[in-house]
Formats: C-alpha cells, sequence, structure tokens
C-alpha cells in the first residue's frame, strides 16, 4: 500500500467530474461527509446485496465490478480507475449493489454519503445534471458492449478494444503502443472470452504482424491496417 499521506478530500471532489463545477462552499458541505476509503489489492469494497449507502470516487487504483454466476464462473462487468465513480445508480434506486467491487492494485476512494449527495442537488441542480451525464454515459458504454457481445467476434472485441485505447492522431500508419493496465484474465473477462480463447485470439493477430506482444506491452505497428482487418 502506498505511503498513508493525508490528503484533503475537497480538492478530490472539486477534481472530479460530478463537483467540478461547485463552488468552494458548497464542495466543503460536501466533503464534510465524506470518507477516505483505502484498500490493498484484492480487498472487498462491497458484495452484491450489500446495502447501498453512497457511491465512491476513486482517488487512486483500479476497482473491478463483477458477479458470480449460478455455476460460479465470474464475470467482470467493468474495470473504474483513477478520477471515475461507481455506485451511482444504486445510490439513486435506493437498491442493493447487484455487482461486487473488489480492488485490483492498493486503492484509495472516497466515500460521498446518499445524504451529501441529495443535499448538493438541492442546493446546486447543476449536480444532478451531472451525475445524470455520468449515467447516461454508463448506460451508453453497457449498450455497447451488449451490442459488441451480440454481433462481434471474440477477434472483432479485442481489435475494437486496442484501438479504443489509442489517443485519435493523424498519423494512423505510425506504430503505436498499447500497456494493458489489468491482467488478462480481468480483461478477457471483461470482453466476455474466456482466458484460453483471449490468449490464443492475441496470438493469432500477433501470427498476422496485426500486433506485436511483449508482456504487458501491445504494439500496433499499423492501427490503418488493424482496423481494415477487424470486419473482414
Amino acid at each position: 500500500m502506498r505511503d498513508h499521506l493525508p490528503i484533503n478530500p475537497g480538492t478530490h471532489l472539486k477534481n472530479s467530474a460530478l463537483f467540478g463545477e461547485m463552488d468552494d462552499e458548497e464542495i466543503a458541505l460536501i466533503a464534510r461527509e465524506t470518507r477516505e476509503q483505502r484498500y490493498e489489492r484484492g480487498a472487498s469494497i462491497f458484495h452484491q446485496g450489500d446495502a447501498c449507502t453512497g457511491f465512491h470516487i476513486v482517488v487512486f487504483g483500479q476497482i473491478k465490478l463483477s458477479f458470480v454466476s449460478p455455476g460460479g464462473t465470474e464475470k467482470i462487468v467493468d474495470v473504474v480507475e483513477q478520477g471515475q465513480s461507481l455506485g451511482e445508480a444504486m445510490m439513486f434506486l435506493d437498491k442493493p449493489y447487484v455487482v461486487s467491487a473488489h480492488a485490483l492494485s492498493d486503492s484509495l476512494l472516497l466515500h460521498v454519503s446518499k445524504a451529501a449527495v441529495l443535499g448538493g442537488i438541492e442546493r446546486d441542480h447543476g449536480t444532478l445534471r451531472k451525475m445524470l451525464s455520468s449515467l447516461a454515459l454508463r448506460t451508453y458504454r453497457l449498450m455497447q458492449d451488449v451490442e459488441s457481445y451480440s454481433l462481434h467476434n471474440g477477434k472483432q472485441r479485442i481489435i475494437g478494444y486496442l484501438l479504443a485505447q489509442l489517443e485519435r492522431g493523424d498519423q494512423d500508419t505510425a506504430p503505436r503502443s498499447v500497456d494493458l493496465a489489468v491482467s488478462k484474465y480481468v480483461l478477457a473477462s471483461r470482453l466476455n472470452l474466456t482466458q484460453e480463447h483471449f490468449s490464443r485470439l492475441l496470438h493469432e493477430l500477433g501470427d498476422l504482424d496485426l500486433i506485436e506482444i511483449e508482456g504487458k506491452r501491445l504494439t500496433i505497428p499499423c492501427p490503418k491496417r488493424l482496423r481494415e482487418y477487424q470486419f473482414k
């Protein structure tokens, strides 16, 4: 775990997309009902079925959201990273969590209480607009996932993920690298693939000289060529 240095919750709230437009006085009111939570890698943040008393903002670290099928298979729904938030939807619905959350790395989270959020919304409707925008974006991403799982094969899903990690640029033929921030197991589950299938497809793309694999770093010699191959 990183050194336990004191943090200013108000600073991180101000830097978040949800509260960035609030004035300092409003941020200070919400910060009073915000708790710092530190987790070591592998630690549980909440379990499916737990009551939701607020939402979390990730200051640093990575959090996986997952559920386990009746057959005991884990399905990873999302990986939440620095600056992102989780739990808003269940908080507003006043329902228990439908997924579990675990730290993939040493992580620092801020837990913002439901009372603080509702109070902030009453004082500043801009907070509600920001949260609705965040929830709408997450719903849009989930719909994209459903479309990908339904219409695209495994190789297309991997290519789509890799291309999405690249920053847009004019030099679409220049080599670009992607560092996998999570394990292959996590990424495979996120793309609705088994780890074995995921590894096999990566090597097939490597054999076609569409990617070069070096540990967790993948190099794409020509993004344009990879994009053209995706739906052949």
